[in-house]
């Protein structure tokens, strides 16, 4: 808020000069009104918040009686010199004989009697002021700015310049505007420094003050909650940054102001008439929640202030959050993303997409997909894509524990509860949990007793711990995981009907590795590089692997990768598979017509040829030929052998036919020029559908 300032002077010119001074200090905080004794100008004083008076402006105090009004801030100018100045007069040789010119005899000796306090004292002053005879002895002369008033015999003048108010006076003026908090700023300083000082006491005792005034301002600044400072009359002397933000008010437009008026949730009239500690009570500022505590400042038995104590009510539960993970001590965080999924197949790359839309939501997650497809990755990558990323994500195994010990776990106990509880009882990972994610994995495991706990938890969001009273509310997001089919254990009785539809508000399938068998060898390398694998794969083992039912999924695919990095060889062949794969690879010599691997595959065969046998018959005989004389063959030449036979096929059509061989493992396709191979399993489709069955393809 900008004060008035009345500045009266006898010299209209000493007035400008120190209008300007408080101008530069003070900025825009305040606006000036300069009046003149000899000017008269001092009949038309008007209403100030301040009067600064010279003091040699009125001869007697009924003189100011008749200008100040009774009930007016006044401040009498106590005039001092720079340090500069004190400096070029401290060089003149003693004994030096100077005119001191002023505008008065009183002034003349004001100044005199000033730099003598100074420590002035070498040189023999001699008051000059108008009106007076000139010294004809003397040809020096010193004065404040008033070289209009040194005689014309004079040949050498020094002008010192005008003086300057003290810092007495300057801080009096802060004081009596409650612009003290500017105090401290950069321009106040550097003009206390840039002042003589002839009261060491008082420059001492302001100095310490403005020391332990800095350090308070230190001690808010690093506090981590917004902190009012207030006066005894219900003023607002300082606030914080903190106090700022959860506020959403500028510190310049709290400073000075009534706490009752800005601020009238703060009970501060009870504070101060009761003189005790209020909170901590929930207000609300701007639309937000606030927990605000109001402490009473005491001395000598009598209340002199308070301050305020503000932090935003998400803000203490984040923190509350934080302490219980620290009290935990098991740093509850999710590591992945979904940028860690690897895979690049129609099958993953759909999921994901399904799963970041969900992420979005607050609604309860179902993932269903067998042993090791990643349900935790996915749980994970959905926490950290949600708006619940900086709180708790808490995994758990419900199908690893004992009924007793997982209910402890997920709900808590109070002291004893039970035979052997810990003392002061146990804070349930619910708990943990709030504001955060709890991953709750074979959920299927979970007793009929605790699925109704879970139910309810879901349904009120509020938990009880064992043998507790208290209910606690919780806000808490629920992502559930299962490798069996929930909808099979309702039918059978196993799973609580009405908890499988809560769960399953937003389902997730994760498709299993031989659905998406392009992403074998991208899975494969990104393992390989982690678990710093040096080995390279011939064409037969890469052959077998993509011909892999895969029933452990990624997983297994990891513990092949660490297998083989552990041998140490750079080429695995099929010589260095382990017995398992080995004998995988025998059996698939006589491959039959029951085995179940085949049977899917040859399924999946006859779908796609569809009304295009002839044509698809053609691509595998040309690629098993290849493959007998062991090399790969292109689109290029597949469409002129097609061309040579009267089939006809652009290269953009047998393009999207091998596509579609890759797609169930019967091919290898490689970029650029490597041309396709058959796979093991393509040569068994090929013997036992077309060979052996004499199908061979039709020329048109």
């Amino acid at each position: 808020m900008q004060k008035s300032i009345a500045v009266v002077t006898l010299d209209a010119m000493a007035g400008l000069f120190y209008a300007e001074q408080l101008k530069k200090l003070f900025g825009d905080c305040i606006i000036t009104n300069e009046y003149s004794v000899r000017e008269n100008t001092t009949q038309n004083i008007q209403k100030a918040d301040l009067y600064l008076v010279s003091t040699d402006a009125f001869e007697s105090s009924e003189e100011y009686k008749r200008y100040i009004p009774k009930d007016g801030e006044m401040v009498k100018i106590n005039m001092t010199f720079t340090k500069e100045t004190i400096e070029r007069l401290a060089i003149i040789s003693k004994g030096t004989k100077a005119m001191m010119v002023n505008l008065s005899y009183k002034m003349t000796r004001e100044v005199i009697a000033s730099l003598s306090s100074l420590g002035i004292n070498q040189i023999e002053f001699y008051p000059f002021y108008p009106g007076m005879r000139e010294i004809k002895d003397i040809d020096f002369a010193i004065t404040p700015s008033e070289s209009r008033y040194v005689p014309k015999n004079v040949k050498k003048v020094m002008d010192i310049g005008q003086r300057v108010m003290d810092s007495s006076t300057i801080v009096e003026i802060a004081l009596k505007l409650k612009f003290d908090h500017l105090l401290d700023k950069k321009i106040f300083q550097e003009y206390f420094a840039s002042i003589a000082v002839n009261n060491y006491s008082i420059h001492r005792l302001y100095d310490r003050s403005l020391s332990m005034e800095s350090q308070f301002e230190i001690l808010l600044s690093i506090l981590d909650e917004g902190i009012i400072g207030i006066d005894s009359e219900g003023h607002i002397f300082s606030y914080n940054q903190k106090a700022e933000n959860i506020v959403g008010m500028k510190n310049g437009d709290l400073i000075g102001q009534l706490v009752l008026e800005v601020l009238p949730q703060i009970p501060f009239e009870e504070c101060k008439k009761n003189i005790r500690t209020i909170g901590p009570k929930l207000i609300r500022i701007n639309k937000v929640y606030i927990n605000m505590t109001i402490y009473p400042v005491i001395r000598n038995k009598k209340f002199i202030g308070a301050f305020i104590s503000l932090t935003s009510f998400s803000e203490e539960e984040y923190k509350q959050n934080n302490l219980r993970i620290q009290l935990c001590n098991k740093g509850y965080k999710a590591k992945y993303t979904f940028e860690d999924i690897i895979g690049k197949s129609h099958a993953i790359q759909k999921v994901c997409s399904i799963a970041k839309n969900m992420a979005k939501t607050k609604a309860t997650i179902l993932i269903t997909g067998e042993t090791g497809t990643g349900k935790e990755l996915f749980s994970q990558a959905i926490h950290n894509a949600s708006s619940r990323k900086d709180y708790p994500f808490i995994a758990i195994n419900c199908g690893a524990m004992a009924d007793n010990l997982l209910e402890s776990e997920l709900f808590g106990y109070e002291e004893g509860a039970f035979t052997g509880a810990k003392k002061g009882g146990k804070t349930g990972l619910f708990e943990f949990a709030h504001k955060g994610t709890i991953f709750l994995d074979e959920i299927e495991g979970m007793s009929p007793a605790l699925q109704v706990k879970l139910l309810r938890v879901i349904q009120e969001r509020e938990v009880t711990r064992i043998g507790g009273h208290s209910i606690i509310q919780i806000d808490v997001r629920i992502i559930a995981a299962t490798n069996e089919r929930l909808e099979k254990l309702v039918e059978e009785g196993r799973f609580r009907k009405d908890l499988y539809y809560r769960l399953n508000t937003l389902p997730i399938e994760l498709p299993p590795l031989r659905h998406r068998k392009e992403d074998i060898m991208l899975l494969l390398e990104d393992m390989k590089r982690k678990v710093a694998g040096n080995f390279q794969l011939s064409q037969d083992v890469k052959d077998i692997l993509l011909s892999h039912k895969w029933d452990g999924n990624v997983r297994e695919l990891h513990n092949y990768v660490e297998y083989f990095t552990y041998m140490d060889q750079p080429l695995i062949t099929i010589e260095e598979l382990p017995m398992g794969l080995k004998k995988e690879e025998k059996n698939k010599e006589d491959f039959g017509a029951h085995n179940e691997i085949y049977n899917e595959v040859l399924e999946q065969y006859k779908e796609i040829i569809d009304a295009h046998e002839n044509e698809f018959d053609f691509v595998l005989d040309k690629l098993a030929v290849a493959y007998e004389e062991r090399k790969p063959i292109g689109r290029k030449r597949l469409s002129e052998y097609a061309d040579e036979e009267g089939l006809f096929l652009t290269e953009q059509e047998i393009r999207n036919m091998l596509v579609k061989l890759a797609k169930i493992g019967l091919i290898n396709s490689s970029k650029g020029r490597g041309g396709s191979r058959i796979t093991k399993l393509g040569m068994m489709i090929y013997k036992t559908e077309i060979v052996s069955k004499n199908r061979k393809y039709k020329k048109d």
